[in-house]
């Protein structure tokens, strides 16, 4: 650190005839200040990765940021000269230019995607508002995700979360921040896509007496990050289409505890009608149905409901429910028979024609198999052979 001139070293210098010239304050404009501030972040970032920000779609959205900074400087002449003094790996040189591609966005919507709003015409360096470090840090850590090398390990609980999720035996669920707590092996969505949290390190105590600490994170488009526990929770909490995935509870139960909600039960049903073609195949043809009540009481009426083909009908099989959405169940079950699935129309009691839905040629072992798969969460792995009448790999 260069010694501070005092007035005896002044006097001293004069009778040796030395001028001594005043040490200059130099002072900036508000204004200069952000634009210097802007620049340092472009340097920073070439320091770090080597090479000037690139535009793109591919490209992180604070890359694209700066790719753009650094063409509006070199557009400005007073940026220009302001900043040639910082200039010290030659960045604002236009050599370079040709490399880079059109942007698509303009500047306000990346700007607005950062929580930055602009000032005046697509003047970058007019900042009325830009976010606090800490978020600026936290929305980095989302941005910056690497591709996940054994990802291949991950991708089966993304199907079976997205397949539980289709037959509503998980449900997606508000991010509160009265009830922010994350833990290992639970789902999220982030900016539409779902996060698993793999694992999470030592925790350590802030400034602010919080625990934070490092997480692994891997998201359902094959990257991951390796973010800040809060990091983490802040991007959920003020992400508007975040939510949590709830852990499934027992969906096939023999008894229904306290603390339970009874769902129902999945139904097999076969038909005891006279038509020719349903008493040959009797015992392949089935109706799947999902019920919240008695399926007696359900089945009461059958020889007056073309739903039951207008006649009587027997309860061949039963799985109780708990804790499930049965409409989606029905629906998933319905869909996953669907190509042995029999087309018949029927005239009601008034005379109006009927198509009854829910009628399978198929063979009771596969219904089974069926609903078992379901429990294990692997539905999504099989499909129904017609041909073949059971249950094959997809």
């Amino acid at each position: 650190m260069a010694k501070k001139t005092t007035q005896q070293d002044v006097d001293l210098l004069a009778e040796l005839g030395v001028e001594v010239q005043p040490e200059k304050q130099v002072k900036f404009t508000p204004r200069e200040e952000r634009i210097i501030a802007g620049f340092e972040d472009i340097q920073r970032f070439v320091e770090e990765h080597g090479r000037l920000p690139m535009h793109g779609e591919d490209r992180d959205i604070f890359e694209r940021l700066y790719a753009i900074r650094l063409d509006r400087i070199r557009q400005l002449k007073d940026c220009m000269s302001l900043l040639e003094q910082f200039d010290k790996d030659g960045l604002l040189k236009v050599d370079g230019a040709a490399e880079r591609a059109a942007e698509p966005e303009s500047d306000e919507e990346l700007l607005a995607a950062l929580g930055v709003e602009a000032q005046g015409e697509s003047d970058i360096t007019k900042l009325q508002h830009v976010r606090s470090q800490t978020d600026r840090k936290a929305a980095e850590e989302i941005a910056r995700r690497e591709p996940c090398e054994d990802f291949k390990k991950y991708k089966p609980l993304f199907d079976q979360v997205k397949a539980e999720l289709d037959s509503g035996k998980r449900q997606t669920l508000e991010f509160k921040q009265d009830a922010a707590a994350v833990e290992e092996g639970e789902f999220f969505i982030l900016g539409g896509i779902m996060a698993y949290v793999e694992s999470i390190g030592e925790l350590k105590k802030t400034d602010f007496d919080r625990e934070d600490g490092r997480i692994r994170v891997i998201f359902a488009n094959g990257t991951e990050s390796n973010m800040l526990l809060r990091s983490f929770q802040r991007a959920l909490y003020k992400t508007d289409n975040s939510r949590r995935i709830s852990t499934p509870p027992p969906m096939f139960t023999d008894e229904i505890d306290d603390d339970d909600t009874e769902s129902g039960h999945i139904y097999v049903l076969r038909s005891l009608s006279n038509d020719e073609f349903i008493a040959e195949n009797r015992k392949a043809i089935h109706k799947i149905g999902v019920t919240g009540g008695s399926v007696k009481s359900r089945i009461a009426n059958a020889k007056k409901d073309p739903t039951y083909l207008l006649a009587e009908v027997e309860i061949v099989q039963t799985f109780k429910l708990a804790n499930i959405n049965r409409k989606k169940l029905e629906q998933l079950l319905q869909r996953f028979f669907a190509p042995a699935r029999i087309d018949m129309r029927l005239r009601d009691r008034f005379g109006s024609a009927v198509e009854p839905k829910e009628w399978f040629l198929v063979p009771l072992p596969a219904i089974g198999e069926a609903v078992e798969l379901i429990m294990r969460g692997e539905l999504h792995e099989y499909r129904y052979d017609e041909s073949q009448a059971k249950i094959v790999e997809a």
